[in-house]
């Protein structure tokens, strides 16, 4: 498994462009709503002793990517739980309306057309593209994106940074081959 700082030194070989990642501001948190919404759909009845639970796909997939968070960077995770709890609560109120799935669709494509004209600005092509765990790995770069200009990070910042225009350098050179 990729560290923290290869994870996102990947990522953000592709997200230099100031434009580009202001779209993602946009983009991957319409993107990560619209899925929470389409995941809280699916639910599952537990029956215990005390009575029915109910839990959500989307309760079992943040709970299963927050513990893939915390392994890879303890401090960023804390602030994932903080954008994922709201998230999850604002999708269970989008979710018993009756078109909730034409409204997670329609976020979802908004959500990408902003992702993709950032990437038109950046003039690369999205990470995941390359690599499908980079869709766990866009909500955490935004996130260290955040501790990065609260002054939070130093070290990890200093870290990727380097090594991220080592790679995008490697990627322009593989575009001109």
């Amino acid at each position: 498994m990729k560290n923290i700082v290869e994870q996102l030194s990947e990522y953000k070989s592709v997200h230099f462009n100031k434009k580009n990642i202001q779209t993602h501001f946009v983009g991957i948190p319409l993107i990560v709503f619209s899925l929470t919404i389409l995941l809280n759909l699916l639910q599952f009845d537990i029956h215990l002793d005390s009575g029915i639970f109910v839990l959500t796909a989307a309760e079992i997939f943040y709970s299963i990517a927050l513990i893939y968070y915390f392994i890879l960077h303890w401090r960023l995770a804390l602030g994932m739980v903080l954008y994922i709890i709201p998230n999850l609560y604002l999708a269970s109120l989008v979710t018993p309306l009756e078109h909730s799935g034409s409204i997670a669709i329609a976020i979802f494509v908004v959500g990408w057309i902003i992702q993709f004209i950032g990437h038109n600005f950046e003039k690369a092509k999205p990470a995941f593209v390359e690599d499908l765990s980079k869709f766990l790995i866009g909500p955490l770069f935004l996130m260290a994106e955040v501790y990065f200009a609260l002054g939070f990070a130093k070290q990890l910042k200093a870290d990727i940074t380097p090594l991220a225009r080592d790679l995008r350098r490697e990627i322009e050179a593989a575009k001109r081959a």
